[in-house]
């Protein structure tokens, strides 16, 4: 191994020569009390910047501290994600403070704060499981990227020894040493995620599906923006029948509203805060970091939100339960289409995640085809049901709870059909939530809607399809002198809802579960591991996506990837299920 030294040395003789010339850092460097890995270096200063590691033993051979983090603060997954969460973005607050722009060239998540800084890809509100931040009993271990300086294509040899040989250790000393940090907050971060992880794994024994903190801030600042709002908001009030109370192991007591399992109804007027109450419960599935105001709102992990999708590819879903007998005969057991409307797209939505195992729906009319819906008593008197292949989700919304334990809960502002069978009906006024399921069953009894129940007595089966052994990345068309390109898949991401994979881009626009650009990017990694390792065109894609996610959990996002990178962060299988169900290259 190298040292400082030596690093501070060749930067310096690489000065004004061409940037390839970078190339000859890459190595191993030791430093007084840690390590620096030079993984990846860029070719040119307008390509995908370098990638870095740097190692911080706990302790040093005579067990003086170095990182120092206690083992309490690591002692369970759980503690572990929120410590290694904490620690990115305290590395973040510091690259940001070290900004200054080193020379010419732009690439990746080194534009997002300026060239020429080492920087983690900026942290959300949500608290994932990341590459970018390891943390054991032995070391400390952050991976970043670093747009190495440069005038035109010649390397500037000074400014690079500056950045890596000073401003990383001012990174390690500010943000990866414990006694350089504030403990307390440390300690609260880790207590607050565990607490959150808590409760959540005990929903399922109070047979709820979601839990909403009494003071949560569920709005956000904007569209743009998830932070909470911080004016002119009113925090979250139980009614009291819906209150629920849990001891928590770190904060003890709270209470908040319950959402129990079966089927719920979110009404009231327009702009009173029903989608903003179903968006909180859908971020539910992850933890939020202390101040977010949602930090104490937690969903059953495997709920899904579902929404009409214009125009997106579907391969042989069986839509029956909710259409058949469509005109010129064509099936709808292996439903497959290029170009799905919003009702075709909503039902092979609601089955795709019932095969990979959601057990809760969640369910805006907003973002619904209102013929997937609803289908009143006078539409059905004018249109006979032989001449309509819809059976909408209010005569199967019961059947899936009745047949598969699968919960919904559905914003409906403008039919009160669905009062006949909702279990629960929660009404929003002026962000004041009240409990009306007496009064909507009052008012169901009262107004009878006579409508015919449709769909027969069952939801019908759930088919798990078959993946083909074939290349998942190559469309139609794509063959190059007539056969299959054998390179492997290039990827790319934009944002937080399109992948390029291989030939194909992957429009994630509705996956509104989705949170962060870094799950994108391990999303790509694991389709392009599952077509080299996995895909044998026997396992169904439930087994195939297990399969993934056991060895991840295993062995760490790195299985994804030719070396360690820290760009990437954990998703669950039914995002990764939806990338794979739009590629336009599937086969089952």
């Amino acid at each position: 191994m190298q040292t400082v030294d030596d690093l501070h040395d060749l930067l310096l003789r690489l000065d004004r020569q061409s940037y390839r010339a970078y190339k000859q850092i890459k190595g191993h460097y030791a430093f007084e009390d840690f390590t620096l890995i030079i993984d990846h270096v860029q070719g040119d200063p307008f390509a995908a910047p370098s990638r870095v590691r740097v190692q911080v033993p706990q302790q040093s051979a005579e067990e003086k501290p170095i990182a120092g983090f206690p083992t309490e603060l690591f002692r369970s997954r759980s503690r572990e994600i929120a410590l290694r969460d904490y620690l990115t973005r305290q590395f973040d607050q510091v690259a940001s403070h070290l900004r200054e722009k080193r020379g010419s060239g732009k690439s990746g998540l080194v534009a997002l704060a300026c060239l020429g800084v080492a920087r983690i890809a900026s942290p959300v509100q949500q608290v994932l499981e990341r590459s970018a931040m390891w943390v054991d009993k032995q070391q400390v271990e952050a991976r970043f990227v670093v747009g190495l300086p440069a005038r035109g294509r010649s390397i500037l040899g000074r400014q690079a020894a500056e950045l890596l040989c000073k401003d990383i250790k001012t990174l390690v000393n500010q943000a990866l040493k414990f006694s350089a940090l504030d403990a307390d907050a440390i300690r609260h971060h880790v207590e607050v995620v565990e607490d959150a992880d808590w409760l959540r794994e005990q929903l399922a024994s109070r047979r709820l599906v979601a839990f909403i903190a009494d003071g949560a801030i569920l709005p956000r600042q904007s569209g743009v923006s998830d932070k909470p709002l911080s004016q002119n908001c009113v925090p979250f009030r139980t009614p009291e029948k819906l209150r629920v109370e849990f001891q928590r192991p770190n904060h003890g007591a709270i209470t908040g509203m319950g959402i129990s399992q079966g089927i719920t109804l979110i009404v009231g007027g327009g702009y009173h805060g029903k989608s903003t109450l179903l968006r909180a419960i859908a971020t539910g599935v992850y933890n939020h970091v202390p101040g977010d105001g949602r930090e104490a709102i937690v969903t059953d992990k495997k709920a899904v939100k579902i929404r009409a999708e214009d125009g997106r590819s579907i391969t042989g879903v069986d839509i029956s339960p909710f259409i058949n007998r469509l005109p010129q005969g064509r099936s709808t057991t292996q439903f497959t289409t290029e170009n799905a409307s919003g009702s075709t797209s909503q039902a092979a939505s609601i089955v795709e995640a019932l095969e990979v195992g959601a057990t809760v729906l969640l369910v805006d009319e907003d973002t619904s085809a209102t013929n997937f819906m609803i289908r009143d008593r006078r539409m059905q008197a004018l249109v006979a049901k032989e001449k309509e292949p819809i059976t909408p989700f209010i005569d199967k919304i019961r059947q899936i709870y009745d047949g598969f334990g699968v919960s919904t809960v559905l914003v409906m502002g403008g039919s009160g059909d669905y009062f006949d069978v909702a279990d629960t009906v929660i009404g929003l006024e002026n962000f004041e939530v009240q409990h009306l399921t007496k009064e909507a069953k009052a008012i169901a009894k009262t107004y009878a809607t006579y409508r015919t129940v449709e769909g027969g007595k069952e939801f019908g089966h759930i088919t798990h399809r078959v993946p083909k052994c074939k290349r998942l990345d190559l469309c139609k068309g794509t063959e190059h002198n007539g056969k299959a390109d054998s390179r492997g898949p290039k990827l790319k991401v934009r944002d937080t809802d399109e992948l390029r994979f291989g030939s194909e881009e992957i429009d994630l626009t509705a996956i509104e579960q989705l949170v962060d650009v870094a799950q994108l990017r391990a999303i790509g990694g694991a389709i392009a591991r599952l077509q080299e390792s996995y895909l044998d065109g026997q396992c169904t894609l439930q087994n195939l996506i297990e399969q993934i996610l056991v060895d991840i959990e295993a062995q760490g996002l790195d299985i994804l990837t030719r070396y360690p990178q820290g760009d990437m962060a954990m998703f669950r299988p039914f995002e990764l299920a939806a990338a794979l169900n739009r590629l336009r290259s599937l086969e089952t």
